[in-house]
């Protein structure tokens, strides 16, 4: 699977839109997950187990304890996709 950052960010905003109503507009790099986006701690377990699909690999839950901003989350899976060499390079990685 190879998927560059800005390819993260429109499936990553489009499971937010989807799994929890977030108008699509308040969704930006940005974007704090928690403050901005209401996302609470069930929320965000839900949201590494999306994560899990869009990767095929298991988000690590510590390596996700530093997210803060949607930009956070989709260099994590960039990160995570990069392990085995699937990620495309980014000026912003």
């Amino acid at each position: 699977m190879r998927l560059s950052q800005d390819d993260i960010f429109a499936r990553l905003r489009d499971d937010l839109v989807e799994m929890f109503e977030i108008p699509r507009e308040r969704i930006s790099l940005d974007a704090r997950l928690y403050e901005d986006l209401d996302l609470d701690s069930i929320d965000a377990v839900d949201l590494i187990v999306k994560l899990g699909e869009l990767t095929g690999r298991k988000i690590k839950p510590e390596a996700f304890k530093s997210v803060r901003t949607v930009g956070d989350v989709v260099v994590c899976v960039a990160a995570t996709l990069s392990e085995d060499g699937d990620a495309v390079p980014s000026a912003a990685a």
